[in-house]
């Protein structure tokens, strides 16, 4: 089935991880490090990675699907989000003001 990846291919860092680490790649679009859902993840759900949140899934994620910033946002870094790549964060933007 294409876009879901064996699980001898992954590795996991803490058992309360809700993604693994792509170990031995299958595909060339997927490499070495990467993170593969272990369960299913809900949009708005936090990606769970060293047993910390490191974002927040952007739509529903699937078991066994690829967890990239297609499918999910930092909560920490405006900057390596799809939404904002370009934008930068909206706490940057300056108002102008009259005096």
């Amino acid at each position: 089935m294409k876009g879901i990846i064996l699980i001898e291919r992954l590795i996991l860092l803490h058992p309360l991880d809700n993604v693994q680490m792509l170990v031995d790649p299958s595909d060339e679009m997927i490499g070495i490090g990467h993170k593969v859902a272990r369960q299913f993840i809900a949009a708005g759900e936090k990606i769970i990675k060293y047993g910390v949140p490191i974002g927040s899934a952007t739509k529903d994620i699937q078991r066994g699907s690829h967890v990239h910033v297609h499918n999910m946002k930092s909560d920490y870094i405006y900057t390596y989000t799809i939404d904002l790549e370009f934008k930068g964060p909206s706490h940057r933007r300056r108002k102008k003001t009259n005096t």
